[in-house]
């Protein structure tokens, strides 16, 4: 019984509390703003992919990328 609670609690808080922005987001007739968050999560993964190239480049250049253990 309290497990069966404590599921619903969690339940309630994603779908009465935190997906209540998205829900706004979506009702939204604007194409812009409705995929603002998309825009968002695509400019941080190339952030974070130039990151990742410019550290490889790095490891490359210094001859530690595939150091035997």
């Amino acid at each position: 019984m309290i497990a069966n609670n404590i599921f619903r609690i969690i339940g309630d808080l994603f779908t009465e509390g935190l997906f209540v922005p998205f829900d706004l987001i979506r009702s939204d007739k604007n194409w812009w703003t409705s995929n603002i968050i998309n825009f968002l999560f695509i400019a941080v993964f190339f952030v974070l992919l130039a990151y990742w190239m410019k550290e490889s480049v790095r490891f490359k250049k210094e001859g530690t990328e595939d150091l035997p253990k």
